[in-house]
């Protein structure tokens, strides 16, 4: 047993937490462990190579979809790695619109506080610009900023 890790181990091991671990051999990511005679959950080598893969993908935004296929693809070394190339580039365009549309969001907070004189609530334009977004830029944005 000592290739082998109890699920409170390899959750130690890979910094991922027991619920986690659970759910993605739930939803198939990664593969139903071995039992121990006492019916527990006995996790190899492999486990934590994948669950470091899963975890390292989640970081970097990758969806669960995404993972799935990537994990499928590392399953299948022999195989082109365009597909992984695309995965990649779809993530990367979507990291970059989130950081233009931070990036706005910075400058109209930027601007909110600039024109904020600190006098009384009721004369605040931060609150102000917060209660009624069609008075400022602020309702341009999608809902994920509303």
């Amino acid at each position: 047993m000592e290739n082998r890790f109890l699920i409170g181990r390899l959750a130690s091991v890979t910094g991922c937490k027991v619920q986690t671990i659970r759910y993605y051999e739930q939803i198939g990511l990664l593969s139903p462990p071995h039992r121990t005679t006492g019916n527990q959950r006995l996790y190899g080598p492999e486990a934590v190579d994948r669950l470091q893969f899963i975890r390292h993908a989640r970081q970097l935004g990758f969806s669960l979809d995404a993972i799935r296929e990537l994990l499928s693809l590392s399953d299948q070394p022999d195989k082109s790695c365009k597909t992984a190339d695309k995965i990649a580039r779809l993530q990367l365009a979507e990291v970059e619109e989130r950081i233009s549309r931070l990036q706005t969001l910075r400058v109209e907070l930027m601007q909110m506080i600039r024109d904020c004189s600190c006098g009384t609530v009721s004369e605040c334009t931060i609150v102000e610009t917060l209660r009624d977004p069609a008075d400022g830029d602020i309702g341009r944005y999608d809902s994920r900023y509303r």
